[in-house]
């Protein structure tokens, strides 16, 4: 638990504008894609498709969408920014294991890859100095 504490600090004391614009972007990206995914529900039942014969489509289009706005939101305020990232793991996971069950999109397969990349980033690198958490960890 010191070396998250620890490791924290150091991110606190070494954010810069870009880094905090980045979270920014992902999470406006996220959103968008949420919006996306609601807006055009069968291209969403369309890529999950391949691994619907395991079971649990109507599940997984039910929490795709939301999890992407919810956790959109939460990571361009910095609001509990690695708990909203956690949340979209699993999603980006399967959207690399679809790419290659099913049809191969090479730039959704890109953009997967990169928005893990991403978000595997900011859960060791949390939400930086400007943010909600750090406003409400200031106040106390």
């Amino acid at each position: 638990m010191n070396n998250v504490k620890s490791l924290n600090k150091w991110a606190n004391s070494h954010t810069y504008l870009p880094v905090d614009l980045a979270r920014i972007a992902l999470g406006v990206f996220l959103f968008m894609k949420g919006i996306s995914f609601i807006t055009n529900i069968q291209y969403l039942h369309d890529l999950i498709s391949p691994i619907d014969k395991i079971g649990g489509g109507m599940f997984l289009i039910h929490y795709i969408a939301p999890a992407h706005m919810v956790g959109g939101i939460m990571i361009a305020f910095g609001l509990l920014t690695r708990w909203a990232i956690i949340a979209q793991l699993p999603i980006l996971i399967g959207a690399i294991i679809v790419n290659f069950m099913g049809q191969m999109h090479s730039q959704n397969l890109l953009l997967a890859i990169l928005l893990l990349g991403i978000c595997v980033f900011f859960l060791f690198y949390g939400s930086g100095k400007h943010s909600a958490d750090y406003y409400f960890k200031m106040q106390q």
